[in-house]
Protein backbone atom coordinates (compact mmCIF):
# COMPACT_ATOMS: atom_id res chain seq x y z
CA UNK A 1 0.00 0.00 0.00
CA UNK A 2 0.95 3.54 -0.38
CA UNK A 3 1.74 5.71 2.93
CA UNK A 4 2.92 8.78 3.62
CA UNK A 5 2.75 11.05 6.84
CA UNK A 6 0.80 14.18 6.98
CA UNK A 7 -0.12 17.25 9.27
CA UNK A 8 -3.75 16.86 8.71
CA UNK A 9 -5.87 20.73 8.87
CA UNK A 10 -8.74 20.83 11.10
CA UNK A 11 -12.02 21.24 9.14
CA UNK A 12 -12.24 25.31 9.54
CA UNK A 13 -8.73 25.37 7.91
CA UNK A 14 -9.83 22.90 4.90
CA UNK A 15 -13.02 24.92 4.02
CA UNK A 16 -10.57 28.14 3.98
CA UNK A 17 -8.21 25.74 1.64
CA UNK A 18 -11.23 24.53 -0.28
CA UNK A 19 -12.15 28.31 -0.90
CA UNK A 20 -8.27 29.25 -2.39
CA UNK A 21 -8.34 25.79 -4.45
CA UNK A 22 -11.95 27.26 -6.36
CA UNK A 23 -10.26 30.64 -7.23
CA UNK A 24 -7.05 29.07 -8.09
CA UNK A 25 -9.44 26.42 -10.28
CA UNK A 26 -10.96 29.11 -11.97
CA UNK A 27 -7.72 30.93 -13.29
CA UNK A 28 -5.73 27.84 -13.35
CA UNK A 29 -7.81 25.36 -14.70
CA UNK A 30 -6.42 21.54 -14.05
CA UNK A 31 -8.18 18.84 -11.70
CA UNK A 32 -9.18 20.74 -7.80
CA UNK A 33 -8.11 18.39 -5.04
CA UNK A 34 -11.16 17.88 -3.16
CA UNK A 35 -11.14 19.06 0.44
CA UNK A 36 -10.72 16.00 2.26
CA UNK A 37 -7.76 14.95 0.56
CA UNK A 38 -5.97 18.65 1.87
CA UNK A 39 -2.76 17.99 3.62
CA UNK A 40 0.59 18.66 4.40
CA UNK A 41 3.17 15.83 3.43
CA UNK A 42 6.00 15.75 5.63
CA UNK A 43 7.06 12.33 3.95
CA UNK A 44 6.31 10.27 1.30
CA UNK A 45 7.12 6.61 2.34
CA UNK A 46 6.24 4.60 -1.57
CA UNK A 47 4.86 1.74 -1.44
CA UNK A 48 4.82 -0.40 2.11
CA UNK A 49 3.73 -4.12 2.99
CA UNK A 50 0.98 -4.34 5.22
CA UNK A 51 3.17 -5.46 8.42
CA UNK A 52 5.24 -2.26 7.28
CA UNK A 53 2.05 -0.24 7.86
CA UNK A 54 1.10 -2.04 11.15
CA UNK A 55 4.11 -1.83 12.56
CA UNK A 56 4.53 2.18 11.58
CA UNK A 57 1.00 2.87 13.53
CA UNK A 58 2.32 1.28 16.07
CA UNK A 59 5.20 3.35 16.28
CA UNK A 60 3.43 6.56 15.38
CA UNK A 61 0.64 5.66 17.97
CA UNK A 62 3.96 6.03 20.38
CA UNK A 63 5.23 9.08 19.53
CA UNK A 64 4.35 12.73 20.81
CA UNK A 65 4.51 15.65 17.70
CA UNK A 66 3.75 18.40 19.81
CA UNK A 67 2.26 21.94 19.10
CA UNK A 68 3.80 24.20 16.48
CA UNK A 69 2.23 26.44 13.69
CA UNK A 70 2.84 27.13 10.25
CA UNK A 71 1.83 30.43 8.34
CA UNK A 72 0.57 29.69 5.05
CA UNK A 73 1.96 33.33 2.72
CA UNK A 74 2.05 32.50 -0.89
CA UNK A 75 1.03 31.02 -3.97
CA UNK A 76 3.24 28.51 -6.03
CA UNK A 77 3.10 26.21 -8.95
CA UNK A 78 5.47 22.99 -9.62
CA UNK A 79 5.94 23.18 -13.35
CA UNK A 80 7.06 19.53 -13.86
CA UNK A 81 3.42 17.51 -12.18
CA UNK A 82 1.90 21.34 -13.08
CA UNK A 83 0.76 21.42 -9.03
CA UNK A 84 -0.90 24.99 -8.00
CA UNK A 85 -0.10 25.27 -3.98
CA UNK A 86 -0.12 27.41 -1.55
CA UNK A 87 2.37 27.28 1.69
CA UNK A 88 5.25 29.36 3.12
CA UNK A 89 8.95 28.57 4.45
CA UNK A 90 7.78 26.78 7.64
CA UNK A 91 9.17 27.79 10.82
CA UNK A 92 12.99 25.98 11.88
CA UNK A 93 10.69 24.21 14.10
CA UNK A 94 8.32 22.46 11.41
CA UNK A 95 12.04 21.83 9.37
CA UNK A 96 13.33 19.95 12.49
CA UNK A 97 10.31 18.16 13.23
CA UNK A 98 10.06 16.77 9.75
CA UNK A 99 14.09 16.08 9.20
CA UNK A 100 13.17 14.15 12.67
CA UNK A 101 10.72 12.00 11.30
CA UNK A 102 12.92 11.04 8.11
CA UNK A 103 15.60 9.82 10.45
CA UNK A 104 13.00 7.58 12.32
CA UNK A 105 11.98 6.09 8.98
CA UNK A 106 15.52 4.96 8.11
CA UNK A 107 15.26 2.81 10.94
CA UNK A 108 12.34 1.00 9.15
CA UNK A 109 14.30 0.94 6.37
CA UNK A 110 12.62 3.81 4.19
CA UNK A 111 13.86 6.66 2.44
CA UNK A 112 11.75 9.65 1.91
CA UNK A 113 11.51 10.94 -1.39
CA UNK A 114 11.89 13.30 -2.09
CA UNK A 115 14.90 14.38 -0.07
CA UNK A 116 14.34 18.30 0.34
CA UNK A 117 11.46 19.30 2.31
CA UNK A 118 9.32 22.07 0.88
CA UNK A 119 6.07 22.57 2.80
CA UNK A 120 2.77 23.05 0.28
CA UNK A 121 0.01 22.45 0.01
CA UNK A 122 -1.53 20.96 -2.99
CA UNK A 123 -4.68 22.58 -4.46
CA UNK A 124 -4.96 21.71 -8.25
CA UNK A 125 -2.71 19.00 -10.62
CA UNK A 126 -2.21 19.43 -14.45
CA UNK A 127 -2.81 22.80 -13.77
CA UNK A 128 -1.69 26.69 -15.40
CA UNK A 129 0.70 28.23 -13.12
CA UNK A 130 -1.45 30.98 -10.93
CA UNK A 131 -1.66 34.33 -12.19
CA UNK A 132 0.53 36.98 -10.84
CA UNK A 133 -2.17 39.16 -10.18
CA UNK A 134 -6.35 37.85 -9.58
CA UNK A 135 -5.83 35.38 -6.89
CA UNK A 136 -6.59 35.96 -3.26
CA UNK A 137 -3.94 36.69 -1.01
CA UNK A 138 -2.97 33.84 1.37
CA UNK A 139 -2.64 34.92 4.94
CA UNK A 140 -3.70 31.81 6.90
CA UNK A 141 -2.10 30.53 10.36
CA UNK A 142 -2.13 26.56 11.24
CA UNK A 143 -1.72 25.53 14.30
CA UNK A 144 -0.70 21.42 14.50
CA UNK A 145 -0.23 19.22 17.37
CA UNK A 146 -0.21 15.83 15.15
CA UNK A 147 1.34 13.70 12.65
CA UNK A 148 -0.58 10.81 10.56
CA UNK A 149 0.33 7.83 8.39
CA UNK A 150 -1.86 8.08 5.33
CA UNK A 151 -2.71 5.25 3.05
CA UNK A 152 -3.25 6.64 -0.30
CA UNK A 153 -5.26 4.21 -3.32
CA UNK A 154 -6.02 5.43 -6.80
CA UNK A 155 -9.18 5.15 -8.04
CA UNK A 156 -10.70 7.32 -11.39
CA UNK A 157 -12.30 9.48 -9.42
CA UNK A 158 -8.91 10.79 -7.76
CA UNK A 159 -7.38 9.17 -5.08
CA UNK A 160 -8.73 7.72 -1.92
CA UNK A 161 -7.05 8.83 1.29
CA UNK A 162 -7.25 7.24 4.72
CA UNK A 163 -5.56 7.82 8.34
CA UNK A 164 -4.58 4.55 9.50
CA UNK A 165 -2.76 6.15 12.49
CA UNK A 166 -1.99 9.33 14.28
CA UNK A 167 0.81 10.45 16.80
CA UNK A 168 0.11 11.99 20.18
CA UNK A 169 -0.29 15.36 20.75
Amino acid sequence: MRLFLALIPPPGLRRQLGQLADAAHAQCGGQRIVDDNLHLTLAFLGEQSEAAAESLSRWLESQVFGAGQWRLDRWGHFAGPRIVWVGGPGSAELQRRQASLVESLAGFGIEVQPRQFRPHISLLRNASPPPATDLPTVELDWSYARVSLVSSVPTPQGSRYTTLASSRP
